[in-house]
């Protein structure tokens, strides 16, 4: 089924609706399969496209679509959100074949014309429909050690930096943990063990940091032949962040620290 857009809206400042089908993936435990304990790999899914036609306005994004087919069509449509303002990173899926946060993409901006696909995002063990098992992703960004590493006393007021060492590292410090980056990669994709992208961008926000002390040991920890060096530069990371993240120009900065000990 293809959108149509309804007869123009004769109110002033009136948003115009039409009909949009959702193309969506559905992953769905087996039905012998005894539920997950919390830690423990999801139990196995069977997987088939299923179609949904909504009603959405021109303002509407892939979440509101989503919504509604939860709340009017099928309750058990299962997938993440928090705040629906491209902020927590909860809902990251891939939508016409790209990663991207349903909460950030204008329905428009699709072509509705045509069915939207809606996937989970790759890489990582499904749970239930778009929902992902995201722990070994924050595994490898517990790994690098996510913090400012200090020593000496408690300082009684706050580590000022200046501008110039703050734009070192100021792109990094925008992620948000949506694993979109990092569910790009081709190499996350076929090397389970690989840290990803969003971890060497976090390292990186330290690394950088001239109030932090633990550089040398987070290049230390990506030197492990799953590390840093496991990037093949296609900038598929780049194109999926939905903060406009440098994130390959990220990775070859915590190269270069690798091999001048730099930064």
């Amino acid at each position: 089924m293809t959108a149509t857009l309804d007869a123009p809206a004769t109110a002033v400042g009136a948003v115009p609706s039409f009909q949009v089908t959702l193309k969506i993936m559905r992953h769905l435990p087996a039905d012998d399969a005894a539920p997950a304990a919390f830690g423990d790999a999801p139990a196995p899914t069977s997987s088939q496209w299923e179609e949904f036609t909504v009603t959405v306005h021109g303002t509407d994004r892939v979440l509101d679509a989503l919504h509604k087919v939860k709340w009017e069509q099928d309750g058990t449509l299962t997938f993440r959100r928090s705040c629906a303002h491209g902020i927590c990173g909860s809902d990251a899926m891939r939508i016409n074949g790209r990663n991207r946060l349903a909460c950030k993409t204008l329905l428009k901006d699709l072509d509705p014309s045509k069915p939207i696909t809606i996937e989970p995002i790759k890489g990582l063990p499904v749970i239930k429909d778009l929902v992902v098992d995201m722990e070994p992703f924050f595994a490898s960004y517990r790994e690098i050690m996510p913090f400012l590493i200090t020593s000496g006393n408690e300082p009684t007021k706050e580590r000022r930096q200046s501008p110039k060492d703050r734009a070192k590292f100021d792109d990094t410090t925008k992620c948000i943990l949506c694993a979109a980056c990092t569910s790009s990669c081709p190499v996350f994709w076929t090397d389970g063990q690989y840290f990803g992208p969003a971890a060497i961008v976090n390292a990186h926000r330290f690394i950088f940091d001239s109030r932090d002390e633990g550089g040398a040991q987070r290049l230390e920890i990506l030197n492990d032949k799953e590390g840093v060096w496991r990037c093949r530069t296609t900038f598929n990371c780049s194109e999926a962040c939905p903060r406009g993240i440098e994130v390959t120009k990220a990775i070859q900065e915590v190269k270069r620290a690798m091999i001048t000990r730099v930064f």
